[in-house]
């Protein structure tokens, strides 16, 4: 009797497959949909920053100075919801990794535009945050402008986030509240096997760790706890962070004899810093937020820009602003009107009642309400009346 040969093992498929839970559109939507009000929030308050620092000439002149922590908040929020989308985006890449071994690959139209949105979508989130982050940490290893480039991507992502909304949009409908057909047909997964509910505890967990040990750079009753945040509110000369320092500006020392305030105007003048400190001197406290995230309530002491502008023959007229620093993206700075009428706007010569450290631009800074740190010019030493 001749013997049977074995039969040959069935042929095993070249793409992995993946079962469970964790991995269908139910958790995809559950995860997406708070990454997107993370995404929309970034943007929103991404914008509102970036038309502060650079107004084209139509809004220069009516920037609100109120709130007077409005910008306090606006970049608090852009950086801790960036900081906290991370472990989402993570979440979300995890649970629809899979659908990149869907074959055959691009099915029909519809399938190829979800294809594009998505790896769009994927590139510039994953861009947007890392480079956000980095910039946190003033670290910059690429050869571009942060951010320019930073906000050009930004409308990139969102034009690739509306496209994968609309191609996406039956299945993101069917799974937005409720399970479906489908989801209850899965096969019953054993006891001790992770579920929807484990995972997104988890990812609740890590989000709130990573903001509540960085948010207290801006949110200061949290400071105690700043445990990962590049700075603490409370770290820096006279009680407040410095971003540059003089050595990095190049003033390592001011000859305060020879200082002079030149105002440009009508009736131009200058002053000698013993004549600006013997003028009226206006107390006001006014945080100091920049762009990275942190910001820090202060107590300024100084002479009101509208006083020095309305004695060079222009009252409330708008401002260019020229520091002694010799290079650097904001030695040169332009104010609008709104921000030189408003009586908290100051050329402060004293910082929480001492005379201003070099760091915080000794011998006279500007602080305004409702401004990007960035546009707070320290080292002053030239006003013209625009």
């Amino acid at each position: 009797m001749k013997s049977r040969l074995p039969l040959p093992p069935p042929p095993t498929a070249l793409l992995p497959t993946f079962r469970g839970r964790l991995h269908d559109k139910r958790t995809a939507t559950a995860i997406g949909r708070l990454l997107g009000v993370a995404m929309l929030v970034c943007m929103v308050t991404g914008v509102i920053s970036h038309y502060l620092q650079h107004p084209p000439s139509w809004l220069a002149d009516v920037l609100p100075s109120e709130p007077s922590w409005g910008y306090r908040l606006n970049q608090g929020l852009h950086v801790g919801v960036g900081i906290a989308a991370i472990p989402l985006l993570f979440g979300k890449l995890w649970t629809v990794y899979p659908r990149l071994f869907v074959w055959p690959a691009l099915r029909n139209v519809r399938h190829a535009l979800e294809r594009l949105s998505v790896a769009v979508l994927v590139a510039g989130a994953v861009f947007e945050l890392l480079t956000g982050l980095l910039n946190t940490v003033q670290w910059y290893p690429w050869p571009f402008s942060f951010v320019p480039v930073h906000f050009a991507v930004a409308w990139v992502l969102t034009g690739a986030l509306l496209l994968h909304l609309a191609v996406k949009w039956p299945d993101i409908k069917a799974y937005w509240w409720q399970r479906s057909a489908a989801t209850r047909a899965l096969p019953a997964e054993p006891e001790n096997a992770p579920d929807r509910r484990s995972l997104l505890t988890g990812l609740a967990v890590a989000v709130g760790a990573v903001t509540v040990t960085t948010v207290g750079q801006s949110f200061t009753p949290l400071k105690d706890v700043d445990l990962l945040a590049p700075r603490h509110p409370d770290h820096g000369p006279l009680g407040v962070p410095v971003n540059r320092t003089a050595m990095q500006a190049g003033l390592t020392h001011v000859d305060s004899v020879a200082w002079r305030l030149t105002v440009v105007g009508p009736r131009p003048y200058e002053l000698t810093l013993d004549e600006l400190a013997a003028m009226e001197q206006s107390e006001v406290e006014l945080p100091i937020a920049c762009v990275e995230g942190w910001s820090k309530n202060a107590h300024w002491t100084g002479v009101r820009i509208k006083d020095l502008t309305e004695r060079a023959g222009a009252p409330g007229a708008a401002l260019r602003v020229i520091s002694l620093e010799q290079h650097g993206a904001y030695r040169v700075m332009d104010m609008g009107r709104t921000y030189a009428r408003d009586p908290r706007t100051l050329l402060a010569l004293r910082l929480n009642g001492h005379t201003l450290t070099a760091d915080h631009g000794y011998p006279a800074r500007i602080i305004a309400p409702n401004r990007p740190g960035v546009l707070q010019t320290k080292w002053v030493t030239r006003l013209e009346v625009r």
